[in-house]
């Protein structure tokens, strides 16, 4: 059958699933498996003769939505929480894993840009800043304690100053995506430009090292999370620029709510960064480098898990039990 006719013949049946669907219309799970059957022979017939065709990832998606909402109406003996956090969440993610891509893409390249800059102009580390926090830092070094600035303030004082203002960077990251992500990705712009002119502010110090190894022991889940809500908020603004075959306001519905579970899903390691960088970082000038060093690599590890290797086990393992997904 040609993909012209097949869509003409299955249109109907498509969109009236995808309104119960998205709009709650079928409460009966029975009725609603059914109906998934359907979806899934229709989705089946399309990966078979046309593999690189929209409506093949459109169906996939509406399969994909659908066990969702059927997994949700069974009665699971663990509980909500426990399923937000190890299926919901890393489903989302792979879903969207293209827009994680696009989020450490954009990060890394204003990295690059700031470090460069840094090395190419002697006053773009002090524009970016400050003279004040540049002046402080060269101090530091002369004194023999680069990362000093760390061990201003209590362990408790700095570990909420600090988690809130990352809670705040990262939900604004993720609400300027209403801009057509183009908030979102200033941010990331100035957040990469600034890391960029950060380190290299070490590097033109001969202390390189010594601020990786105390900067990161914080930083790695600090910086991880604000890619992963950088990414949230491209969410958000693709859902406006393109609704794809849902009306703009469903699509920015499902954005936002989308969004908004990656978004949550960040704010443990926001949390723990912030721990880490009141009571851990300030230490790291006497530490052995294997220890700062096995603390950088553990919270990189486990973020970079969750984020980029769970979701794909978790979706594999659904693949293998129901064929679709």
């Amino acid at each position: 059958m040609r993909e012209v006719a097949f869509i003409k013949q299955n249109k109907e049946k498509w969109l009236d699933f995808e309104k119960a669907i998205f709009k709650n219309q079928l409460n009966n799970p029975d009725e609603l498996a059914s109906l998934y059957v359907h979806i899934v022979n229709d989705l089946s017939y399309a990966q078979t003769y046309y593999p690189k065709s929209k409506i093949t990832a459109y169906l996939n998606q509406l399969a994909a939505k659908a066990f969702q909402k059927i997994y949700k109406t069974k009665r699971e003996d663990t509980n909500r929480f426990v399923h937000f956090w190890k299926t919901e969440v890393p489903l989302i993610v792979y879903q969207y894993r293209r827009y994680i891509l696009y989020s450490f893409l954009i990060f890394l390249t204003f990295v690059a840009v700031g470090a460069v800059s840094a090395a190419h102009d002697d006053t773009f580390v002090r524009l970016i800043l400050g003279d004040h926090y540049v002046n402080m830092t060269q101090e530091n070094i002369k004194n023999g304690d680069p990362v000093a600035v760390y061990k201003s303030g209590s362990n408790w004082g700095s570990f909420i100053g600090i988690t809130l203002n990352n809670l705040y960077v990262g939900i604004k990251a993720f609400l300027y995506g209403v801009f057509g992500g183009l908030g979102t990705g200033l941010i990331l712009c100035f957040n990469g430009i600034m890391i960029g002119a950060f380190q290299y502010m070490f590097q033109a110090e001969g202390v390189l090292w010594e601020s990786v190894r105390g900067i990161w022991i914080h930083g790695a889940m600090e910086i991880f999370a604000i890619m992963i809500e950088g990414a949230a908020g491209l969410i958000l603004g693709a859902s406006i620029l393109f609704p794809k075959t849902f009306s703009r306001f469903n699509s920015f519905k499902r954005g936002m709510k989308d969004g908004v579970k990656i978004l949550i899903s960040t704010f443990p390691f926001t949390v723990a960064a912030g721990f880490l960088e009141g009571y851990v970082t300030r230490y790291s000038n006497v530490m052995t480098n294997w220890l700062s060093v096995g603390i950088i690599l553990l919270t990189l590890s486990i973020i970079s898990f969750y984020y980029l290797i769970y979701p794909a086990i978790v979706t594999r393992k659904l693949k293998k039990v129901h064929g679709v997904i």
